[in-house]
């Protein structure tokens, strides 16, 4: 892979991984944990970040129980000085960035908008889109002088509207499209984007939806509380255990498109998550568009 505009030379793909650096948010479970791990056991120098480093327990024994080193820094998505501070500690510390996983986020389940209210709706877009935004602008100039990787944890339901789920589909929604605009410009300069699409991941803190949660909310649903019992009746049809995967599975995905050489910018992580996509995409990962939209800067064949 040729080096991009800036003449830094890209990292050995699909080979050796000691020497990369790679910044992952929201590690304090899930599959930010999981993705922390087998990252660092990939080879890669691994800064796991979470907003509280008191909620680093799960996370330090993991890395233990699989023999990884992990560089453990706080990082709240939201805040601006956080966020410069994190990526200037990077720079100073290992004096180069080569990858980027953005996966902090937080779950948003209301009774319909009706019943929301705007602050709630404010903060998950906060979170779940200019958070992404905000690590992803800071860390590009270190990017772009590695040949590197950007790669977010996106959702099927950021895809595929999901009923009483308007507030995370649309945060989703966004960051597709923000990076889906992003990719042809920054893979240009040298930067791959990818936007990694996993299913129902049971063993997260999203795949969480105790009995007390879903009569909380059916009790404030008002006037949609028949409605809302009826989705909860499909969901509970579903299957979804089968149709899901834990999420060592979803960080082996990540992985393997930190390392490729050409990723795909959508990366579903198994063959539900692809076949859910298809019902709604005739591009599933993305390549056609990207393709189209290389044209229009003048790139018909990206570096």
């Amino acid at each position: 892979m040729s080096a991009g505009p800036e003449g830094a030379a890209s990292a050995d793909r699909d080979g050796a991984t000691s020497g990369r650096v790679v910044l992952i948010t929201g590690t304090s479970s899930g599959i930010g944990l999981a993705t922390a791990v087998a990252a660092a056991r990939a080879g890669f120098t691994t800064v796991a970040t979470l907003r509280d480093p008191a909620r680093a327990g799960a996370l330090t024994a993991a890395a233990a129980r699989a023999g990884a080193t992990l560089d453990v820094r706080p990082l709240d998505v939201t805040d601006p000085a956080s966020v410069a501070a994190c990526v200037d500690g990077v720079a100073e510390t290992h004096g180069r960035l080569d990858a980027v996983v953005n996966n902090a986020g937080v779950s948003n389940f209301d009774p319909t908008l009706e019943m929301s209210t705007m602050d709630a709706l404010r903060a998950n877009l906060e979170v779940n889109f200019f958070g992404v935004i905000a690590v992803s602008r800071a860390a590009l100039p270190m990017l772009r002088a590695s040949g590197g990787r950007l790669v977010t944890i996106g959702s099927v339901h950021g895809v595929v509207g999901q009923p009483f789920n308007e507030a995370y589909c649309a945060a989703k929604f966004a960051v597709e499209g923000f990076m889906e605009s992003l990719a042809p410009v920054a893979a240009a300069h040298g930067v791959r984007v990818s936007v990694v699409v996993p299913g129902f991941v049971p063993d997260t803190e999203f795949g969480v939806f105790p009995d007390i949660n879903r009569r909380t909310i059916e009790a404030a649903s008002g006037p949609y509380a028949p409605t809302f019992a009826d989705y909860l009746a499909w969901v509970g049809g579903q299957g979804w255990e089968a149709a899901g995967q834990p999420a060592r599975e979803v960080a082996e995905v990540v992985v393997r498109t930190l390392r490729a050489e050409r990723p795909a910018f959508r990366v579903p992580t198994n063959d539900w998550a692809a076949a859910y996509l298809e019902q709604k995409l005739a591009d599933p990962d993305g390549a056609a568009v990207q393709t189209l939209a290389r044209t229009w800067i003048g790139r018909p064949e990206s570096s």
